[in-house]
């Protein structure tokens, strides 16, 4: 096994379906500029409600990728 080395960000997504589609969203924004990304891990989980239904969910995620 090679050393690597480690960066995260922190990230937000948002998704009127469901907490996974939040997190997707995310990952797939960041994949645009941010290569190898390797794993992830949800930091907070919340939700806009509005006439007492669920608008949308946000999820913020620290993302770790390998440097080059």
């Amino acid at each position: 096994m090679s050393n690597h080395v480690y960066k995260q960000i922190e990230l937000t997504g948002s998704s009127p379906t469901s907490i996974e589609d939040a997190v997707s969203n995310a990952i797939a924004k960041a994949s645009e500029t941010v290569r190898h990304i390797q794993w992830f891990n949800v930091v907070e989980t919340r939700g806009h409600v509005v006439d007492g239904k669920i608008a949308h969910w946000q999820v913020t995620i620290k993302v770790g990728f390998t440097m080059e």
